[in-house]
């Protein structure tokens, strides 16, 4: 009587590699390497090969086991070296992450674009820098999407080069400090005419006189090879010049829209307000008597109680914040809604509103 033969499994989940792929000449090449050491390795951080790759082996499939023959790794590298060959496939490679782990960096890189735009640029009528808010509003209207493969600062620039074309933005001035010697201070003068600077203040009794002006970043290059005639030379003194009286850029975090700027919210906005008021005292309320279920909302992270939780579903707060979750950005409070939900609901007035 024959019985079967039950083999054991023998295989092994991959729970801890981040395999690097490199497709080269038709043929495709990965390497084992340990989690968050790819990045390390690529940024000068990490330096010892043997704390980045799991093993010195060319595969052709990691999952599978499959290793890679050496005449396709003579044929696309030119050698059969395996260490050679990894290091080239660590610095080329495209690493392979999971759905979750690339769209948080992809929303990380998002917020890092969206605060150097909100550094580097100013609405024109009032000199103040938008919100960190708005300009990722302004990003989506657009339809800007990450591109990992470039910086932050590269695609910032892009963006801000993009959403002048189709809003009230514009590049924030530079503030800079022109020397020259006294004789030829009149030269210097004649130059900054040229180059419609807005001037901060003047210092000519002194005896190296100095102007302080503000210049538009594309200019400073330029200004640089043409002060040589006057023997002149420029000091940068703030890379991103905004009104005084505004508020600084790194209290956008903190504060969405100043006391100072806030415009009147219409009738519809109000009446959102006082919807959201009414609820937000209700679940307070409600939240803080005992023995009452309560649900927690994860697009807006709050307690609301059970029956008042379809209600709440239907309110434009969370409707907001669900799309927000959607597209990996966290909830807003119910005054940061508001504000967004107005801004929405007045594109055509966009230049109107004071930041």
């Amino acid at each position: 009587m024959s019985r079967t033969l039950v083999q054991p499994v023998g295989q092994k989940r991959l729970t801890n590699v981040a395999v690097v792929r490199l497709r080269k000449h038709g043929q495709r090449f990965e390497i084992a390497c340990f989690p968050n050491k790819v990045l390390s390795w690529r940024s000068h951080v990490e330096k010892d090969i043997d704390e980045v790759l799991q093993s010195h082996t060319v595969y052709s499939n990691v999952s599978k086991g499959v290793l890679a023959k050496s005449k396709d790794l003579t044929k696309a590298f030119g050698t059969d070296d395996q260490t050679q060959i990894c290091i080239e496939i660590l610095e080329k490679g495209e690493l392979q992450v999971s759905g979750k782990e690339r769209e948080a960096q992809l929303s990380s890189q998002f917020r890092d674009i969206a605060t150097i735009v909100m550094e580097k640029t100013i609405n024109p009528e009032t000199r103040r820098p938008y919100t960190i808010t708005m300009i990722e509003r302004l990003m989506h209207e657009i339809h800007f999407a990450v591109d990992p493969n470039l910086t932050s600062k590269e695609q910032a620039l892009k963006v801000i080069k993009k959403l002048t074309e189709h809003f009230p933005i514009k590049r924030a001035p530079l503030r800079v400090r022109f020397t020259a010697p006294k004789p030829n201070f009149p030269g210097l003068m004649e130059k900054i005419g040229e180059w419609n600077a807005t001037v901060i203040s003047k210092d000519e009794l002194s005896t190296q006189p100095s102007i302080v002006c503000e210049i538009e970043p594309s200019l400073l290059h330029s200004c640089e090879e043409r002060l040589k005639d006057v023997q002149g030379r420029v000091e940068v003194l703030s890379v991103s010049a905004h009104a005084e009286s505004g508020p600084s850029v790194g209290q956008h975090d903190s504060v969405e829209v100043p006391q100072a700027a806030r415009v009147k919210e219409p009738d519809a906005v109000a009446q959102i307000s006082e919807t959201m008021q009414k609820q937000s005292i209700s679940t307070e309320s409600q939240g803080n008597a005992q023995g009452k279920q309560q649900r927690r909302c994860k697009e807006c992270d709050v307690l609301v109680e059970d029956k008042l939780y379809r209600e709440h579903c239907k309110s434009g707060w969370h409707k907001h914040n669900y799309t927000r979750h959607k597209n990996g950005l966290p909830p807003l409070s119910q005054e940061e809604c508001i504000v967004e939900m107005e801004l929405a609901d007045s594109k055509k007035d966009l230049k109107d509103y004071d930041f």
